[in-house]
């Protein structure tokens, strides 16, 4: 047995795994620590702590190294945090003080690279499409990112940067983003933009959600407009994607990956605007929930 270990840094909790191996990926422990990062950086370098003396006492394995997910980016030059949900985390040298303080290495990857190994390698991709060699996994949520693996492998890139597309430009429309660009498919895409573009319109707040169940029933003009554009520059920002990397497959995570007509008429969308007489690529949705980024992470 060559069990691998990963850790998923949340924003409320940190949640740690230990899996047979990377071939037989079967659960051996799971547990979690919340976050608590109010409290502050060394307060979470205390909890990861806790929660590898734990994991070590209660199944008596020691790792000899450990894949992290975090809720930003590595910086393969500064080896400072950038990026970061947990502000905290920001400009720290975390891989730095988390290999010092276990005394093993460790490898590290944002959320949205471990979603895509994770999906990649035990979950749908797995079920549905098995010879897949490059897998893009999209982050549509309140926010909108992503993640390569080719070979089984992630793609960070040189800057850390690999796969984030969300700040691309797509369309003036959308407006500035916080990230100093304009029109940025965060801002076009991502379910806060989708309901504001709508409140903007109706003068009305809503969820996605609703909106997308208004424009089904055919009982709201403005929830057709929004759901529409929704699928419209989709189509566009998916192709851009494809045009480069040419995915066997994209996965789609996040909020906004549950609006079932992405895999309907958002692929016919796609299909307009990919370099190519037909569109081979197979759009997946998600099977492994939460877990994807406990299991990416043992995976890294």
């Amino acid at each position: 047995m060559d069990p691998i270990w990963g850790v998923d840094m949340g924003g409320t909790k940190i949640e740690g795994v230990i899996l047979e191996s990377r071939t037989n990926p079967v659960v051996l422990k799971r547990m979690r620590v919340p976050t608590e990062a109010h409290l502050g950086y060394t307060h979470i370098l205390d909890q990861i702590s806790k929660l590898i003396d734990v994991l070590m006492a209660e199944t008596g394995f020691k790792p000899k190294s450990i894949g992290f997910s975090t809720p930003g980016v590595l910086d393969p030059k500064t080896q400072r945090m950038k990026n970061c949900n947990t502000t905290c985390l920001n400009d720290m040298h975390l891989k730095k003080n988390i290999e010092s303080m276990l005394n093993i290495p460790i490898k590290m990857a944002n959320d949205a690279n471990c979603f895509a190994i994770a999906e990649s390698q035990m979950g749908i991709v797995q079920e549905k499409a098995p010879n897949a060699n490059v897998v893009f996994g999209v982050i549509m949520g309140s926010g909108v990112g992503g993640g390569i693996v080719v070979n089984g492998q992630v793609i960070n890139g040189l800057q850390g940067i690999g796969g984030e597309w969300g700040h691309n430009f797509l369309d003036e429309s959308g407006g500035d983003c916080y990230c100093g660009k304009v029109g940025c498919v965060e801002r076009i895409i991502s379910g806060p933009s989708l309901e504001k573009y709508y409140e903007s319109i109706s003068g009305v707040p809503k969820k996605l959600k609703e909106i997308v169940t208004l424009h089904q029933e055919g009982k709201d003009k403005v929830a057709t407009q929004t759901v529409e554009r929704l699928i419209n520059y989709f189509g566009k920002g998916i192709a851009s994607l494809i045009n480069i990397l040419d995915p066997d497959a994209i996965v789609i995570g996040g909020g906004v990956g549950n609006v079932d007509l992405l895999y309907t008429e958002g692929v016919k969308e796609v299909e307009k605007h990919v370099f190519n007489n037909r569109l081979d690529t197979v759009f997946l949705k998600p099977k492994l929930g939460d877990s994807a980024g406990v299991f990416g992470a043992a995976f890294l």
